[in-house]
């Protein structure tokens, strides 16, 4: 396919320019200028579509290519967050459980409380 475009680009290319001599001739004869500026204008559109034929569609579009790739993107980190929000969950479990037998009462609970704490059971002497 991109040859083929190359090669479309190529040949539109040669007509334009062939037809910016064309218009520049005419536009040097003042009887025809009103012929040359049209055919001109018709060149330079022709220049612009044989340059479009041969960039490739990022450079053409770049608005919607980006947009294409904040979606990829998007569903990428979609599923890394995801799996992220399952190990905190699965892991912060088991963190707090280690940071509870680890920690001193102390350290979380009032002197007020230590007392309650500890007839309940929760701290033994």
């Amino acid at each position: 396919m991109k040859p083929l475009r190359w090669l479309a680009g190529g040949l539109v290319w040669i007509l334009a320019g062939l037809l910016g001599l064309v218009g520049g001739l005419l536009s040097i004869t003042v009887i025809l200028l009103p012929l040359g500026i049209p055919v001109l204008m018709l060149a330079r559109r022709l220049f612009s579509l044989s340059a479009r034929l041969v960039m490739p569609r990022s450079a053409r579009h770049p608005a919607q290519e980006t947009g294409k790739a904040v979606k990829r993107r998007h569903k990428h980190v979609h599923k890394a967050v995801k799996a992220g929000k399952k190990d905190l969950r699965h892991g912060s479990a088991k963190a707090m459980k280690k940071a509870r037998t680890s920690m001193p009462i102390e350290a979380v609970a009032p002197k007020s409380r230590q007392g309650l704490l500890e007839r309940v059971g929760i701290r033994g002497r």
